[in-house]
């Protein structure tokens, strides 16, 4: 069985996360499930990044002890993550143990081998972000990444040689074309970020005391975007000394998705640390767009933060899911309202899929007690149909292969479509009148049931739960990809999938 390894980004345990932030690990959890759905021995790891002067700060505010304060952010991170039904294999911590342990060994590692070094830093940085500048990289004055106000920072720390693998990143991300996607964000790092020139990398910190201590140094704790990135191999069984059969199976790791603020440090820190390991780099590195709010990006301060648990209590989670995966392109800024939200449901949910489940399986029942197979008489019409049911499968792949989500499911919902015109274009309704066609309309009712049967199959990743549903009114769970023409439905009982939503009374 091949392995398929796919990592998000880990929250930082600063704050409950908006939907912005939210998207990021449901757009990772379609990937997962679809990969489970075609037979892969899918890892998929998320979790919390939980050091930093930030925290310090944020918890030192709140009157209590660092520890104490992302105890309760990543509790709270990991809720978010469930309550959007998420398949994570593993929610991985900073904090633990066993991750500091071997940070500590990977730091050391590193400096045994040269590549990190002493010295002292003076330049500017960034404590939201965890980032240090030059004044040239600023953005009239303020840290390009987040806008927000930088200062000058002077303390002994140590280096990483950035420096020393530049041509070998340049030249790795020119030969290795889809290593960093969309093209886009490739551009964005050689020609901005790597080309003028790595600057060798802080490390270290003194001047706060919340991250994992440089154990050969005391004073100094080990620079957060090094314990962060690290996680990646660190909780599937990496040590210096000591790599386990799981590390082996699963590392490389086939796709990190990021979003796009922080791909500089996926596809140039990164690499440069894991080649001083002696490690392989992963597959992809693919930097997702954001989630606006009226094309905006969210901030408390502007009080435009829309919450998934909310969103979730009083839609559901499938229609945010739904709305988080399809609304948003795959490699421009994508935009949510409520009003956007219902508009979605209404049309594609309750409209378009809603209805063509119920009148579909209303139809069984009325006709043929909700007993169906197929009597093979077969019009051109039907040719057509059935060659889109057969198309879902590689057109869906294609998509998911590039990462093309909101694509992936235009497919699968394409054919939805193509399920209700065929439903207009047979008239099941004039068959039932005619006797002598009585064989034609239960051919046509199992064409639309094994229609309705792919389609909730290739939904799945998407929206779990109503393809559940829909495999449970079906009473069919066959799970084959194409239509099958000796199939057979003995009908569940029918229950609504989604409700249209009055405007009106909102």
């Amino acid at each position: 069985m091949e392995k398929f390894y796919i990592s998000t980004a880990i929250a930082y345990a600063s704050a409950k996360p908006h939907i912005g932030n939210t998207y990021e690990i449901v757009l990772a959890d379609s990937i997962a499930r679809y990969k489970r759905l075609k037979g892969y021995d899918v890892y998929f790891q998320t979790g919390t990044d939980e050091h930093g002067e930030k925290i310090e700060i944020k918890a030192r505010e709140n009157g209590i002890q660092p520890k104490e304060f992302v105890d309760d952010i990543s509790s709270e991170i990991q809720r978010i993550w469930d309550v959007m039904n998420t398949s994570y294999d593993k929610f991985v911590r900073t904090t633990d143990v066993n991750h500091e342990r071997v940070v500590q060994h990977i730091f050391k590692k590193m400096y045994d081998n040269g590549d990190i070094y002493k010295g002292e830093y003076k330049g500017l940085y960034c404590t939201p972000c965890e980032s240090f500048w030059t004044e040239s990289q600023l953005i009239d004055g303020k840290c390009p990444d987040c806008g927000r106000e930088v200062h000058e920072a002077l303390e002994e720390a140590y280096f990483f040689r950035l420096s020393k693998y530049q041509k070998k990143l340049e030249d790795y991300i020119e030969s290795h074309p889809d290593f960093i996607q969309p093209v886009s964000r490739k551009n964005e790092m050689l020609n901005n970020f790597i080309k003028p020139g790595l600057q060798d990398l802080c490390v270290s910190r003194t001047s706060f005391t919340w991250g994992i201590p440089v154990d050969f140094d005391e004073g100094h704790v080990v620079y957060v975007w090094l314990d962060a990135l690290t996680n990646y191999i660190t909780n599937i069984g990496y040590d210096v000394d000591d790599v386990t059969d799981e590390f082996k199976k699963y590392w490389p790791c086939d796709v990190h998705l990021i979003g796009k603020d922080i791909i500089r440090f996926h596809s140039i820190y990164w690499p440069c640390f894991l080649w001083s390991l002696g490690l392989e780099l992963p597959k992809k590195v693919f930097g997702h767009p954001w989630l606006l709010m009226n094309d905006d990006k969210m901030s408390k301060s502007k009080g435009n933060v829309l919450y998934a648990d909310t969103l979730v209590e009083e839609f559901g989670v499938d229609a945010v899911r739904y709305y988080l995966l399809h609304e948003i392109p795959f490699a421009d800024d994508g935009n949510i309202t409520r009003e956007l939200l219902i508009e979605r449901i209404n049309s594609d949910l309750a409209n378009v899929l809603g209805n063509l489940v119920n009148r579909t399986l209303s139809m069984g029942y009325k006709y043929f007690s909700g007993k169906i197979v197929n009597r093979g008489k077969v019009e051109d019409v039907d040719c057509s149909y059935i060659a889109q049911i057969d198309s879902i499968d590689k057109r869906v792949e294609e998509r998911m292969d590039n990462l093309e989500v909101s694509n992936a499911i235009s497919e699968i919902m394409n054919v939805v479509r193509s399920s209700n015109k065929y439903i207009d274009d047979t008239t099941p309704w004039l068959l039932a009148k005619d006797d002598s066609s009585k064989e034609r309309l239960e051919t046509v009712l199992y064409n639309l049931l094994e229609g309705i049967r792919v389609c909730s199959l290739f939904l799945s990743p998407y929206i779990p739960d109503t393809s559940s549903k829909i495999q449970k009114q079906l009473n069919n769970f066959v799970e084959c990809f194409s239509y099958q023409k000796d199939n057979s439905y003995d009908l569940g009982e029918i229950e609504p999938l989604f409700m249209r939503i009055d405007v009106k009374n909102m």
